[in-house]
């Protein structure tokens, strides 16, 4: 488990900016990052730094290891489009292309079925 500095390090170094580039950008006290390496940030802290960087307060506290964002209009991870290309590309028994309330019903059934895992 990483600590949030060593999370919020290792984003900056994929972002190719230092710490002190960060502070900048977020209008942080100069070398306030460091101190997070002894304290825990506050929630508006953590949520200015999770919201630069696009990812989850949970994956900057160590919590998951998936960085990504849950969002209301996800199921299981996908999204509606996701869940609209997974029905497209299902055939019918003879090879004839879907129509669009075929592929409107697929598109439900695979909602139903991840929803209810």
């Amino acid at each position: 488990m990483f600590s949030t500095f060593e999370i919020v390090k290792d984003l900056c170094e994929k972002q190719g900016i230092s710490l002190n580039t960060l502070e900048d950008k977020l209008k942080l006290g100069k070398n306030s990052l460091y101190g997070l390496k002894r304290n825990q940030p506050s929630a508006e802290r953590l949520q200015q730094i999770a919201d630069y960087f696009n990812v989850s307060t949970d994956y900057l506290l160590g919590r998951t290891d998936n960085p990504s964002i849950a969002k209301d209009d996800t199921i299981a991870g996908y999204t509606s489009d996701d869940l609209r290309k997974m029905a497209e590309n299902a055939k019918t028994f003879d090879g004839k292309p879907l129509t669009e309330e075929d592929i409107d019903a697929i598109q439900n059934i695979i909602e139903i079925y991840l929803r209810g895992r």
